[in-house]
């Protein structure tokens, strides 16, 4: 049996006079009646589907809005909600009395991007903190009054071995020892890297100075050398380093690590104009310079004729003024070798063993590369200084800056204390009556 379209009844028309409105309408509804099982049986299709696609679609409704009430909805608009990731719980414990630290969640980068930032000039400069590594180090930094921001270690064991009392308003985090050798530039690390702010040299405090000497750096550039050069001055007992523009900057990490502490035990005073170098010296003082770079000078010292002498060493007569051999300068350079030349010619040399200290003194030592500046012989002429001659063999271009800074330092020591020595037998030997 085919289905085919609804047949509706024919319509009966009635005609009864004035009734008959009332009739024809009646009549109407009953057919619409029958006709609606016709209709849902037509739109089931055949075997009772489903409706169509056409008629579903025209029998959806639209959902219904719920709508919170009006004390909620306006505390919603006053504070509106802000979704954050959660935050991981943080793990801590205890190393002391008022000592807390935190432990570090396993897989957390950002403590090694912060140290990474860290070791940068940049971050230095520009934020005013130092990055120190290792326990030794820093102690030495605490003990001189260094302020901690933050310290990271591996074991409880080492915070307990530092004083407490500094560590109270850093931030203290605990890590594992393997982060902490990928953080680390040396070969073996000693599990504990501390961020400070930069120490200022007037706020610190220094052990007694035993050695009324000045030491001024000029451009020394190699860190290995710098630190080295403050590990003799802090050894001699100096008054102060003074590091002028040029020099490489003293809070790197191979200057910290080849210092071995020594910039908690001497004042630096870093990046200065050679004009505002004699605002940094006692009244009074003579500078003199090490001049260990002058194998011309000392090639025709050479002794010849005269069976007595030493072996490069220079002239006979080493308080003669040094005039080295130099070679041709470029033309842009000519001016400042011609006023280097002038100013050497103005000082007198010496041995550097021969008695040259005075209390007070300062000392210049130049780097390898450049040498000494025409500033620093200027300088030196100004004050009635000398040219310390340390003599070397021919064919030896010079030494090390840190070996001849540490030859000079300990040889003026040695100086002041055979003075001081030889002033107290003449008092014992003569005594003043009173």
């Amino acid at each position: 049996m085919t289905s085919s379209s609804p047949t509706f009844p024919p319509r009966t028309v009635m005609t009864l006079g004035g009734g008959g409105a009332a009739v024809t309408s009646r009549i109407k509804m009953a057919a619409l009646r029958r006709a609606v099982p016709v209709l849902s049986r037509a739109l089931a299709g055949p075997g009772g589907a489903a409706p169509g696609r056409r008629w579903v679609r025209a029998l959806r409704r639209s959902p219904v809005r719920v709508l919170p009430p009006l004390k909620e909805q306006a505390e919603a608009q006053q504070s509106p909600v802000e979704h954050h990731p959660p935050l991981p719980a943080v793990e801590r414990d205890s190393a002391g009395p008022g000592l807390w630290y935190e432990k570090a969640s396993p897989g957390d980068r950002s403590l090694g991007k912060v140290v990474t930032i860290a070791k940068s000039r940049s971050f230095r400069d520009r934020h005013g903190k130092v990055l120190l590594e290792g326990q030794r180090l820093i102690r030495d930094a605490l003990e001189a009054g260094a302020v901690p921001r933050a310290l990271f270690f591996s074991t409880a064991l080492h915070l307990r071995e530092l004083p407490s009392a500094p560590l109270k308003g850093a931030r203290l985090v605990r890590v594992r020892f393997e982060d902490v050798k990928c953080w680390s530039d040396v070969v073996a690390p000693q599990g504990m890297i501390g961020i400070f702010s930069k120490p200022d040299h007037a706020k610190m405090s220094y052990p007694a100075a035993q050695l009324p000497l000045v030491l001024i750096c000029d451009n020394i550039r190699d860190p290995g050398n710098l630190g080295t050069i403050l590990r003799s001055a802090a050894g001699a007992g100096c008054e102060k380093v003074l590091l002028t523009k040029g020099c490489v900057d003293p809070w790197e990490p191979k200057v910290l690590r080849a210092g071995m502490g020594a910039h908690f035990r001497v004042p630096i005073v870093a990046n200065l104009d050679w004009e505002s170098v004699p605002s940094n010296l006692p009244s009074g003082v003579r500078v003199c310079v090490a001049d260990n770079k002058d194998p011309g000078a000392q090639a025709e010292a050479e002794p010849t004729s005269q069976g007595a002498g030493r072996s490069g060493s220079l002239s006979g007569n080493p308080k003669a003024p040094v005039k080295p051999k130099r070679k041709a300068a470029p033309p842009e350079h000519e001016d400042e070798e011609g006023m280097e030349g002038v100013c050497a010619s103005e000082l007198a040399a010496q041995y550097y063993y021969e008695n040259w200290i005075q209390s007070p003194a300062a000392v210049v030592v130049g780097g390898e590369t450049h040498g000494l500046s025409p500033d620093a012989l200027h300088l030196a002429a100004s004050t009635g200084g000398k040219r310390l001659v340390i003599p070397v063999v021919p064919g030896v271009d010079s030494l090390n800056s840190a070996v001849a800074a540490a030859i000079v330092l300990f040889e003026g020591k040695r100086q002041l204390q055979w003075r001081k020595h030889k002033q107290e037998d003449e008092r014992q030997k003569f005594p003043v009556v009173g």
